[in-house]
C-alpha cells in the first residue's frame, strides 16, 4: 500500500508542476480531485480519515472571503480602479505606482486572484489605447498583488491555511508580516521602473489624442456606492472577527451569508464568482498529503533532510526550499506539503513560511495562480505575457524581496 500511495503522491505533484496531465484536459484542480479519489479507491485512507484530513475551517474562511471579493467585483470597484489608473493618469511612472499601490492594497484584505482577474482586461485595453506596452504594468499587477497579500492572514489562500492551521492572531500576523510585504511592494515598483526604463521614458503615441482638453470632464466611472459600502462593511466585519475570540470560520461565513441576502445582486452570480476549482484543489491535496503522512514517509523525509542540511525550518534553508517548491508545484501545494512535513512549527516559523512562500511565487510565471490568471486574461485581450518577459522582472524582484524578508525574520 505504501508503494501505491507514493505513486499517487508523485504523480499528483508532477501534475502540479506541469499544470496538467499530458494528453488529457485535466488541470491542477482536476488532478487533485482524481488523486483524492485514487487514495480512497485503493483503501489508503477510509472515507472518515479523508474527511478528517480536509481542513474545513480554512475552506470556509477562503470561501467567505471569495464572496466578499465577489461583492466588490459586482459593485465595479476593481473595474473603477483600473479605469481610473489608465484614463486619468498619463505619466507612466505614476500609473505604475498606482497599480502597485492599488493591487497591493486591495490584496491585503481580498483574495488577490479575484483582484487581478477583474483588473487585467481593463488595464490591457486602457494601456493599449494609450499606445503603451502593457507587459510591465501587467507584471506589476501580478507581483504587487502577491506581495501585498503577504501582509495579512486573509490576503491569499496559503496565508489563510497557515493562519488557521497555526491558530495565529491577526494582529501579531500583521505586525510580523506587513513590513516585509511593504518592502516587497517598493521593490516591485523600483525593479520594474528600472528594468523597463525605455517604456517609461518613451512618450505615448496617443498622448495628444487621449489627453482630455482642459475644460472637458472625464467620463464618469460606474461604481455602485451602496454595493461598495456593503463590501467595505463586510471587510471590517471579517477583520473584527479575526481580532475577537469569535470562531473565524463561523464568523466569516456569517458575513458571506449576509452579503448573499441582496435585492439587487443575485446569489447565483455571487456564488458563480467563487473559485470552486481552487477549493477542490485544497481538498484533494489535503487528502493526498494525509495519505503520505499515514505511511510515515514524511517523518523519514524530514529526518533525511535534517541530516543533509540541518534544521529544514531554519530561514537560510526554508527560503531556498520554498523558492524551489513554489515554482515547481505552486505555492499553495508547497505550503500544504510543508505543513504536513513540519506539523510542529511555531508562530515565528509560520509567519516566515507565509511571507516567503508568497514572495517566492513572483519568481516565474508558474509560481502563483495570480500570475497565470494575469497571463491568461491578457491573452484573451490579444497580449502575450510570456515566460521570459515575466522572468526578466520576476527573478530580481523575488530574490531581492525574499532576501529582505529573510533578514527581517532573522
Amino acid at each position: 500500500m505504501t508503494v501505491v500511495v507514493v505513486v499517487i503522491f508523485t504523480v499528483t505533484y508532477l501534475g502540479m508542476a506541469l499544470g496538467r496531465i499530458p494528453g488529457l484536459q485535466v488541470d491542477r484542480s482536476g488532478i487533485a480531485v482524481v488523486a483524492a479519489a485514487a487514495v480512497l479507491a485503493t483503501g489508503a485512507l477510509s472515507e472518515r480519515q479523508a474527511l478528517n484530513a480536509i481542513n474545513g475551517h480554512t475552506l470556509i474562511v477562503l470561501f467567505a472571503l471569495m464572496v466578499v471579493s465577489a461583492q466588490f467585483a459586482a459593485a465595479g470597484l476593481y473595474d473603477a480602479c483600473a479605469r481610473w489608473l489608465v484614463a486619468f493618469v498619463y505619466n507612466p511612472t505614476v500609473v505604475l505606482a498606482g497599480i502597485v499601490t492599488v493591487a497591493g492594497g486591495l490584496s491585503t484584505v481580498l483574495a488577490n486572484d479575484v483582484v487581478v482577474f477583474a483588473m487585467t482586461p481593463v488595464l490591457c485595453s486602457g494601456l493599449a489605447g494609450q499606445g503603451r506596452d502593457p507587459r510591465p504594468f501587467l507584471i506589476a499587477l501580478a507581483t504587487a498583488s502577491n506581495a501585498g497579500s503577504a501582509a495579512t492572514p486573509i490576503g491569499n489562500p496559503q496565508n489563510i491555511l497557515i493562519g488557521q492551521s497555526g491558530d495565529l492572531e491577526f494582529a501579531s500576523f500583521v505586525q510580523a508580516c506587513a513590513p516585509p510585504a511593504l518592502a516587497a511592494l517598493a521593490i516591485v515598483f523600483v525593479s520594474i521602473r528600472f528594468l523597463w526604463h525605455t517604456e517609461f521614458r518613451t512618450r505615448s503615441s496617443h498622448d495628444s489624442a487621449t489627453r482630455p482638453s482642459p475644460g472637458a470632464r472625464p467620463e464618469p466611472i460606474a461604481l455602485g456606492r451602496w454595493q461598495t459600502g456593503k463590501g467595505i462593511l463586510a471587510v471590517l466585519a471579517v477583520v473584527a472577527i479575526f481580532l475577537t475570540p469569535v470562531e473565524a470560520g463561523l464568523g466569516a461565513l456569517s458575513v458571506a451569508a449576509a452579503l448573499l441576502l441582496s435585492r439587487r445582486l443575485a446569489s447565483r452570480d455571487m456564488l458563480g464568482a467563487v473559485d470552486w476549482p481552487l477549493l477542490l484543489l485544497f481538498s484533494g491535496l489535503f487528502v493526498v498529503v494525509e495519505a503520505i503522512t499515514a505511511t510515515g514517509l514524511d517523518a523519514s523525509a524530514f529526518a533525511l533532510l535534517e541530516r543533509r542540511v540541518g534544521d529544514p525550518t531554519a530561514l537560510p534553508v526554508l527560503g531556498p526550499l520554498l523558492l524551489g517548491l513554489s515554482n515547481l508545484v505552486g505555492n499553495v501545494p508547497a505550503v500544504i506539503l510543508l505543513l504536513g512535513l513540519f506539523p510542529e512549527l511555531g508562530s515565528d516559523e509560520l509567519h516566515a513560511l507565509a511571507v516567503l512562500s508568497t514572495l517566492a511565487g513572483n519568481f516565474l510565471l508558474v509560481g502563483s495562480l495570480a500570475n497565470l490568471i494575469v497571463a491568461e486574461r491578457a491573452a484573451q485581450c490579444g497580449f502575450r505575457l510570456g515566460f521570459a518577459a515575466f522572468a526578466r522582472a520576476g527573478i530580481p524582484i523575488t530574490l531581492l524581496s525574499m532576501t529582505v524578508a529573510t533578514l527581517w525574520f532573522l
